[in-house]
């Protein structure tokens, strides 16, 4: 058996797909299945059952799957003592967020990591849904919540961080005044697809009273463009406004939200001293950015 099996065998089990596979492999899915029914054949076991959901591994596919992750875990310290340099981090990292991070927090955060460590890579993945870092679709990712399940995750909370009820000053001059929540009811609501909210947390529009969401998408980033450009009213991370001068906060001192971001980890990554390196480094730089934006706005 060479090590070139049991990265196939890993990659068709994290993506539960031959196709999926192939893609991270660059490799033909049709070899990929090959290469699989090879492998079984030199074990004489069975090591994937196709299901609707996809390639499941068998019990033996996963104590196989069990000992490949340690051989991988065990290849990336090696690499990490070689290509040290001089406690620089190197490599690739990817990281999953919700795009309100991906795209308010993050870039900054992680230009500013790779400005300290030129050899390093960072791959920022922003999708409106939580990350299976089970399949290894990410090797750290952030979350709003912490996960219900998952015994083989850590999870350490980065920040804290407030949402206000907010709208443009051009939507503002336009429309009736907004004294109470009572008076939102006469007013364009901005917000998530009820249906598509994939965190309880994200359901902040239930805080206020009101259900009617007017202008509604599962992309924090389409509800604060169309806050911005004057669309309705909306619930907006405070970590936004600074990069929107013309957007105002609406009863600040009556309503405002606080969430949590969390950092969560594949379990066995604690091993890894390179991961564990840049998961130190981004909490840091993440609450540090998170509360001067906070404070410029």
């Amino acid at each position: 058996m060479h090590w070139d099996d049991l990265r196939i065998l890993l990659e068709v089990a994290r993506a539960e797909s031959l196709t999926g596979a192939g893609r991270v492999l660059k490799m033909d899915p049709a070899t990929v299945g090959r290469r699989v029914t090879r492998l079984e054949e030199q074990l004489g076991a069975r090591l994937f059952v196709k299901s609707p959901q996809g390639y499941v591994p068998t019990p033996d596919g996963e104590r196989l799957q069990a000992r490949a992750e340690q051989a991988e875990q065990a290849f990336s310290l090696g690499l990490e003592e070689v290509q040290g340099q001089a406690g620089r981090l190197t490599g690739t990292v990817r990281i999953g967020a919700p795009d309100g991070a991906a795209n308010y927090v993050l870039p900054q955060v992680c230009a500013a990591i790779c400005d300290e460590n030129p050899g390093l890579e960072i791959q920022l993945v922003a999708l409106p849904r939580v990350f299976n870092l089970s399949k290894r679709e990410a090797d750290l990712a952030i979350s709003v919540s912490r996960p219900e399940t998952g015994d083989r995750l850590t999870v350490q909370k980065l920040s804290d961080y407030r949402l206000h009820l907010a709208a443009s000053a051009d939507y503002l001059d336009r429309h009736p005044p907004i004294r109470s929540l009572d008076d939102l009811s006469q007013h364009r609501m901005v917000g998530y697809i009820p249906d598509m909210i994939f965190d309880k947390e994200l359901d902040y529009l239930a805080e206020t009273g009101s259900r009617q969401v007017a202008l509604a998408s599962n992309s924090v980033s389409v509800q604060f463009n169309w806050v911005r450009q004057g669309g309705g009213v909306g619930i907006i991370h405070d970590f936004t406004l600074p990069s929107a001068p013309n957007v105002r906060r609406i009863l600040p001192d009556r309503f405002s939200l606080k969430r949590c971001f969390y950092l969560i980890r594949h379990r066995d990554d604690r091993k890894v001293t390179r991961l564990d390196r840049f998961a130190t480094a981004l909490g840091e730089r993440f609450r540090t950015e998170i509360h001067r934006l906070e404070g410029l706005s």
